[in-house]
């Protein structure tokens, strides 16, 4: 299935022909097809940038996924490459060319050897050939999966025990093969030129980004909320395969993330606990910007008076990565301790996650919570869950810079959250943190607020002054504006168009000092 493109009308040409005058913006499985965190982040910078015009290239399971957002007005076009369905109409060819199997060999020989300049140099050649042929048939080819199966059993034996532990079968090849023909589909994908090319995440989104430099030129920005890697080790993915073929995929994974962080041009982690990640896994410490996300001052004025009974509130999506399960257990133990106290849990079910929400109201009412904790689904209005909490609890065992921790304390409200990703950094010592996967530690602290009005009335005025210091969307918005401007990226030439984004503080702008360490 050929990628489908959405354009709006071009409402600020700048006349140039030099340059495209766009940011290609590149997402997966988040903006503008579902809501989160990431999407919201999306958002913010196009809206929030209006002197630059973007492409978005958000890549999807079928390419047929409807925007759940509304469009900004320098949102230039939505391009969707899919990674299932049907392929480009290219024909066949008859015969392997030559060029493929000299690139397919490289790319097998790098993923075996866990080489990552092979691997690198692979990427590239298997992109030119994408551009003249159809990749997808190559790649499923008789030829190339024996070529990957011959391979893999012909390995030193040291580097096919650090694959897998049992010889590899035929079976296993196809899979392999075809589960990475899918995810190097993004090689395949239409790319039009573009100033900057700024990838949201790593993997899939990163290697459209690697395409747009090495076909354009042009700078590429990677940024990571959560760390794509380890989340992939975390969701331990391809769970109908084999051992042998999850190993293979994984590495071909961790290839595809180092690859990045070699690539870029620059690299604005969310947070310096991602930063740390990055480094591990290639990046080079010079190219590393961490960049903290920042919320509205003016949409998240103080939440005012506390709910009657004592109210702990989630927000999220349902998703195991949230560790919702690890929160209702919580919720039994709190309930020993603050016998009226209320859980409400704020969020939708993603396509995919029926089955663990479904896990999570059995828990739920296996421990018979039913009185004390609801699942309340979406909510319109996201400050309205704010207003309802008496604390705001994140119970994750991944984030990046969580918005939900720097919105709750920008609303004022006193924060428990696990220890993961940049929440730390987003907290400091204006919120109570705990181990992940730990019910009664997470109890314990939630316990300790809930009975305890004089340290919530604390915590709360100390996260709200720490939010306005170091966590607005303004300061957010004009760091990367500069980034922008310093890469090249062409903004539309009239001086009607100011920053979307008001402000009446200058204290709270772009000239605040950096987030001290905690």
């Amino acid at each position: 299935m050929p990628p489908t493109i959405t354009s709006t009308e071009n409402r600020n040409s700048t006349g140039d022909r030099s340059r495209p005058g766009v940011i290609a913006l590149i997402t997966e499985g988040t903006y503008p097809a579902h809501q989160g965190g990431v999407s919201v982040w999306c958002d913010q910078l196009i809206r929030g940038l209006p002197e630059f015009r973007f492409d978005v290239h958000s890549i999807t399971g079928t390419g047929l996924e409807r925007s759940v957002w509304t469009a900004p007005e320098n949102l230039n076009r939505t391009i969707t490459p899919p990674l299932w369905g049907a392929t480009s109409a290219r024909p066949r060819q008859r015969r392997e060319h030559p060029d493929f199997a000299a690139a397919h060999q490289h790319f097998v020989a790098a993923l075996l050897a866990d080489d990552i300049e092979l691997f690198i140099g692979a990427l590239k050649d298997l992109r030119w050939y994408a551009e003249q042929h159809d990749l997808t048939a190559a790649l499923t080819s008789e030829a190339a999966l024996r070529r990957l199966h011959e391979a893999w059993l012909a390995a030193p034996d040291a580097t096919r025990a650090s694959v897998a532990t049992h010889a590899p079968s035929v079976a296993d090849a196809v899979h392999a093969g075809t589960l990475v023909e899918h995810l190097l589909r993004a090689l395949s994908a239409d790319v039009p030129p573009a100033d900057i090319f700024h990838a949201s995440s790593n993997g899939l989104a990163s290697l459209i980004a690697m395409v747009g430099k090495w076909k354009y030129d042009a700078p590429f920005i990677l940024t990571e909320h959560g760390i794509y890697l380890r989340e992939r080790y975390m969701a331990l993915g391809y769970r109908d395969a084999t051992y042998p073929v999850r190993m293979l995929v994984l590495r071909f994974v961790r290839l595809l993330t180092s690859a990045a962080y070699i690539v870029a041009d620059l690299i604005t982690p969310g947070s310096r606990y991602n930063r740390r990640w990055q480094e591990r896994n290639g990046a080079d410490p010079e190219k590393v910007r961490p960049i903290h996300n920042g919320v509205d001052h003016h949409e998240f004025p103080d939440a005012g008076p506390e709910p009657v009974a004592p109210t702990l509130v989630w927000v999220g999506r349902i998703d195991p990565l949230k560790d919702l399960e690890t929160l209702i257990r919580a919720a039994a133990i709190v309930r020993q301790r603050v016998p009226n106290f209320r859980l409400r849990m704020f969020g939708g079910v993603p396509v995919g996650n029926e089955a663990y929400a479904e896990r999570c109201q059995a828990l739920l009412d296996r421990l018979d919570l039913a009185e004390h904790v609801r699942f309340e689904g979406r909510i319109p209005d996201i400050r309205d869950a704010y207003a309802a909490a008496s604390v705001v609890v994140l119970s994750s065992t991944s984030e990046g810079f969580p918005y939900t921790v720097i919105e709750a304390m920008m609303s004022g409200r006193a924060t428990v959250s696990t220890n993961v990703g940049g929440v730390g950094e987003a907290a400091g010592d204006a919120g109570l943190i705990v181990p992940p996967r730990d019910p009664t530690a997470l109890a314990d602290a939630c316990i300790a607020l809930l009975n305890d009005h004089q340290r919530r009335y604390v915590l709360s005025q100390a996260a709200r002054a720490r939010a306005l210091k170091y966590f607005t969307l303004q300061r957010f918005l004009g760091i990367y504006r500069e980034i922008y401007l310093e890469l090249g990226a062409t903004p539309v030439p009239s001086a009607a168009l100011a920053s979307a984004v008001p402000s009446d503080d200058p204290a709270e702008l772009v000239r605040l000092e950096s987030v001290p360490a905690t």
